[in-house]
Parts: C-alpha cells; sequence; structure tokens
C-alpha cells in the first residue's frame, strides 16, 4: 500500500450517492429562502472567476473583457468587484498589460486544459510560462484516467510537479467531477488534490456535462471540512460550469455556509466560476436588468 492509499484510510471515501442527495435536498430546504438577500448576492459577485474560454477568443476581445472589469469600479464604486479574470494561458499576458484595477487577479487555465491528455513536462511548461506571463492563479485538471484507475501516485505527483511551477500562484485543481460519476471516487479525488497541494479544488472545466453539481459540491466540501479538521491545512472551494442564474450561485453558497461556515464565505477561499452569471447578479443586486458584462 503506498502512501496515497494510506492517506485515504483515514478518511470514509464509501458514501451513497442517494444519501449526498438527500443531504443535498435538505440543505437548500432549510436554506435557500434565507440566503436571497442583497448583501449574499454581493459577496456572490465578488467571489466571481470572470471567464472567457472560448475557441474564438482573440488578443483584442480579452483586452476588451479585462477593460469592462477595470471600468466596473467606476461605474458602480457602490460594489465590490469581481475576483479574478480567468482565460487561456497564452492569454494571461493580455490581461497583465490592460488590468488596471486592485484586487482582481488573473487565473489562466493551464496544464493541458481541459483534458489533460498532453507530457507531465508540457504541463509544467506551460505552468510556468503561464505565471511568468503574469498569472496568479493557475487552474489544472487531474488525470482523470489515472483517477478511475487508482494509479493515485502518478495523479498527485504530476499534481505536485505543476505545484512547484506554480511558484507563488495559487493551484486550482479541477476535478472534473461528471466524468468522475460517483460521490466515492469525487471523495477520494479531492482527498488527494488536496494532499497532493491544491490550494483550491474545483468541480469541472465546463468543458463536458455534468459541469458543477451541487451533490458534487456537498462531497468535495465535506472534504475540504475533514482534511482541515485533521491535518489543519484550509484550502479553498470554486464550482465551475453551468452557473448561469442567481439561484444557481445561492445553491452553492449555502452548501459552503452549511459545511464549510463563515469562514470560507470570502473570495479567499471560495470562487464561482462563470461568464453570464455576473449580470444576473448585478440585476438582482440593482433591481434592474444589467448587461454590463
Amino acid at each position: 500500500m503506498n502512501k496515497y492509499e494510506e492517506m485515504l484510510k483515514g478518511y470514509n471515501t464509501e458514501l451513497s450517492d442517494e444519501s449526498v442527495k438527500s443531504a443535498v435536498k435538505e440543505i437548500l430546504s432549510n436554506n435557500m429562502e434565507a440566503a436571497k438577500d442583497k448583501e449574499v448576492y454581493k459577496l456572490l459577485f465578488n467571489c466571481i472567476d470572470l471567464t472567457s474560454l472560448n475557441t474564438t477568443d482573440t488578443t483584442e476581445h480579452i483586452a476588451n473583457f479585462t477593460k469592462k472589469v477595470n471600468e466596473f469600479e467606476a461605474e458602480y464604486p457602490q460594489l465590490p468587484n469581481v475576483a479574478a479574470i480567468c482565460v487561456y494561458p497564452n492569454m494571461a499576458a493580455v490581461v497583465n498589460s490592460n488590468l488596471e484595477v486592485s484586487n482582481v487577479n488573473i487565473a489562466a487555465v493551464s496544464a493541458g486544459f481541459p483534458s489533460s491528455q498532453t507530457f507531465t513536462e508540457i504541463k509544467v511548461a506551460e505552468t510556468a510560462l503561464t505565471v511568468a506571463d503574469g498569472a496568479n492563479e493557475i487552474d489544472i485538471v487531474i488525470n482523470v484516467g489515472n483517477m478511475i484507475a487508482g494509479e493515485y501516485e502518478e495523479m498527485c505527483e504530476e499534481i505536485m510537479e505543476v505545484k512547484a511551477a506554480c511558484n507563488k500562484a495559487h493551484l486550482k485543481v479541477i476535478l472534473e467531477t461528471g466524468a468522475l460519476k460517483t460521490a466515492t471516487l469525487i471523495k477520494k479525488a479531492s482527498l488527494l488534490s488536496i494532499y497532493a497541494g491544491a490550494d483550491f479544488i474545483k468541480t469541472s472545466t465546463g468543458k463536458m456535462e455534468p459541469a458543477a453539481t451541487l451533490e458534487a459540491a456537498y462531497v468535495m466540501c465535506q472534504a475540504i471540512k475533514e482534511y482541515y479538521d485533521k491535518e489543519g491545512i484550509k484550502i479553498g472551494f470554486k464550482p465551475a460550469g453551468g452557473i448561469v442564474t442567481t439561484e444557481d450561485a445561492l445553491g452553492y453558497y449555502c452548501i459552503v455556509k452549511e459545511i464549510l461556515g463563515e469562514e470560507w464565505l470570502n473570495n479567499e477561499m471560495f470562487r464561482l466560476g462563470a461568464s453570464r452569471l455576473a449580470n444576473n447578479l448585478l440585476s438582482e443586486i440593482l433591481e434592474s436588468e444589467i448587461k454590463f458584462f
């Protein structure tokens, strides 16, 4: 038995998918109505990683995308800005050269995103280049094939190599929970990613279905909490993929609040990967239809 299997033995990873569904249903039933509050909407907006990951992205598009974030503070000085701008690795320098506001990070997907099917050496090099171009947050995908096959050492050691290439940038590790499918595999992947050095664990790339689900969020947040309680290592959580409506975002807020608590309800520990969500939250906050982004 290797150290990764040994670590997993310290946690309950044999989960019932039906029990997870029931637990999520209960959390939403008990918390959703109380969460419908403008202050909560402002918090959620401040936790958004405003994302553009399109095949058609151009330098001009990403520059203009970044400038909208710059303009937001002047347009809506009473509101907090988004947490980060998330782009492809070759666009990190474009964001870096155009971003003028403080407290907005530069995130980039890297290391063979979205499939993770390339050489580890390429993943490490791409990550280092992206950080050199100004990204201070790196989002990578686990080797899902290794995870499903039970090849935990290979998966974790690759994460560790990429983590080293991040230097001081934070590492968000995407589990692609729609491919893992079961609560048991999601729990194991969460714990292994934390053990390997993730600063955040993230549900999905948004490039396959299903993307983020509340059930996956529940399992991932439980893993974060249990690991923190046992090892004292505190990491963040990011759902991403298909989070569009205010109602969508509130569901994840309720899960995080119920399982992880108030300590996680800030953009240092909680992010939402989204693009269309920003305008929907602004519309709720300002009580009129907003199409700023």
